[in-house]
Parts: structure tokens; sequence; C-alpha cells
């Protein structure tokens, strides 16, 4: 799971520094903005079966790979 979501990251980001320094804050950086978060959402809807509501999305619990995964594996149960 964490391999995937970092491939999506990475197609999203269009960089490797996801990577290579998984604490990277995404939206700080310029990595991501609203658009990428909604193209993440889908990715991991479609990839992982991991419904993210928007509603529920909060963008300081996702805004590095770290916590992004983390937050996944709440979601998976």
């Amino acid at each position: 799971m964490e391999e995937t979501i970092l491939s999506i990251l990475e197609d999203i980001t269009g960089t490797d520094e996801v990577r290579d320094n998984p604490e990277v804050d995404l939206f700080e950086e310029g990595l991501m903005d609203s658009l990428a978060t909604v193209q993440l959402l889908v990715e991991i809807e479609g990839q992982l079966g991991v419904q993210v509501p928007v509603s529920e999305f909060d963008r300081a619990q996702w805004n590095t790979p770290t916590k992004i995964i983390e937050q996944v594996k709440v979601l998976q149960g």
C-alpha cells in the first residue's frame, strides 16, 4: 500500500522527492494544489479501494507522504 501511494504521488507531483523525503510538505513546496488533491483522492480510491470523503479531508493531516500513508491506513481500518 505504501508503494502504491508513493507511486501515485510521484505521478501527480512529477518528482521522486516524495520518496527521497517523505516528510516534504507537498503544499508548501508547491508540489500539490487543490486539483492535485482531488486527483490523489480519486487515485487512492481507484487503486486501493479506500474512499476519502472530501468533507473529511484536512490538508494539515495530508500534507506529507508519511501523513498520507498514515491516513489511508486509518481509513482502511
